[in-house]
């Protein structure tokens, strides 16, 4: 298919996506979801789930194969900007006597969801078809492992701006420890693929390039923002200009070291300096973005679902094996975690509410892990089945426990009252 070809096709599957997402997110809004969660029931809909099963012909015409590569560099800008967001807003909400609590929470909330995902793969060997012909079954093993850790911070950060917790003990304790869980979510996945190639270069590539990036940004990177925000004389448009270039060379530059675009555009946004420029950057650079191109990775993991696999008894009782065991590791874990750091109750549960939800980070490296060849049909479905679980069940669990909160306040119950669940962070 030529560009000229290509180029319609493009604008009428972009009207389908945009319009099918906002009438999803309306209807998932109804029941208190946040529209990251409408994005993606809407993305598996337009997949081969629904409809390219009802209407198979008018799917491929509408989601042509050569359309795929596009949709996915297009979802990747929205994915750079909502990132972007999500790191210059964990700045400002990151609290002081959070550093300790938070990586103990991140290190529970990945470590023991990575044992349970590879200890239930190893069980499955040899009774679930959820195996890729010629990929270790280590590889897998550790690929599902670290599926069940990644924490999905952008939808995280979402949820706890639109609920206002951003400036609550467990709203900020959840930033934290959600941006430390998914740098060493990367970083293992760099180590995955390294195992997978049979090659040490791309994790030793991922390691070293990242602190390098790290270096380079905040010695020299933070100094360009800064000059880029504050410089007299320069137009709103010169700043977005300079501001946008600087966020695609660290997504690019995090891409070609394989911790991927999100990493970078998370850091450049966490270099940001705090001034009035930057709000207006930082939401100008969000505003198109978030509403046109991230609507577009969700269709592209639609397009890659097919829950027509769950059809074997055995990938339908994997999934539902991942879903129960990605949850009471995360939440279970990221829970026990926080109390032990002496969190008040309180705190401590909703910690490991947050953290549970995967959706937007664990697609990404669903798709990573098909487009490297270790994913099948099967295991990327099962693992998409756990992100939509994960992800939907957050706001409800969250809402549960404020309206338990409520009634024990009206009780006049003494402990274990909302009071403790929303200390200001400083």
């Amino acid at each position: 298919m030529t560009p000229t070809e290509l180029a319609p096709k493009f604008f009428i599957a972009a009207v389908v996506i945009l319009l099918t997402c906002r009438l999803v997110v309306l209807a998932v809004g109804r029941f208190g979801q946040p529209p990251v969660v409408g994005e993606m029931i809407a993305g598996v809909v337009l997949g081969p789930s629904l409809f390219g099963l009802l209407a198979p012909d008018a799917s491929d015409a509408v989601f042509p194969p050569e359309l795929k590569p596009v949709l996915y560099v297009v979802g990747q800008i929205g994915l750079v900007a909502l990132m972007f967001h999500a790191g210059y807003e964990f700045r400002a909400h990151a609290g002081r006597g959070l550093a300790g609590t938070a990586v103990a929470v991140s290190a529970a909330g990945v470590v023991i969801p990575l044992l349970l995902g590879v200890g239930l793969t190893f069980v499955s060997h040899g009774h679930v078809d959820i195996f890729v012909d010629g990929v270790s079954v280590w590889v897998t093993a550790a690929f599902v492992g670290v599926a069940l850790a990644i924490t999905a911070f952008p939808m995280l950060a979402r949820i706890i701006t639109e609920r206002g917790l951003a400036g609550t003990r467990h709203g900020s304790l959840s930033l934290a420890s959600g941006a430390t869980d998914d740098a060493a979510a990367w970083l293992m996945l760099a180590g995955v693929l390294s195992v997978a190639s049979e090659k040490t270069g791309p994790v030793v590539k991922a390691v070293g390039g990242s602190l390098l990036f790290i270096a380079v940004l905040f010695l020299l990177g933070r100094r360009l923002l800064a000059w880029i925000v504050t410089r007299p004389g320069l137009s709103e448009e010169t700043r977005l200009l300079f501001t946008v270039a600087v966020l695609f060379c660290g997504a690019w530059f995090t891409d070609i070291i394989q911790l991927y675009a999100v990493f970078g555009a998370f850091c450049v946004g966490l270099a940001m300096p705090r001034h009035e420029a930057s709000e207006r950057m930082v939401r100008r650079v969000q505003g198109v973005t978030q509403v046109v191109f991230v609507p577009m990775f969700f269709t592209y993991s639609g397009l890659n679902t097919r829950f027509d696999v769950f059809s074997d008894p055995a990938v339908m009782t994997f999934g539902a094996a991942c879903v129960l065991l990605a949850s009471l590791g995360k939440f279970g874990g990221c829970w026990a975690a926080a109390k032990a750091c002496g969190e008040p109750g309180p705190v401590a549960v909703r910690v490991g509410a947050l953290m549970n939800a995967r959706g937007l980070m664990q697609l990404i490296a669903l798709n990573i892990g098909l487009s490297e060849g270790i994913v099948g049909d099967e295991l990327f479905a099962a693992l998409v089945l756990v992100a939509l679980v994960t992800t939907v069940m957050t706001v409800p669990v969250l809402s549960w426990l404020d309206r338990r909160d409520a009634r024990s306040r009206a009780a006049g119950e003494p402990s274990g009252t909302a009071e403790e669940a929303v200390p200001t962070v400083g």
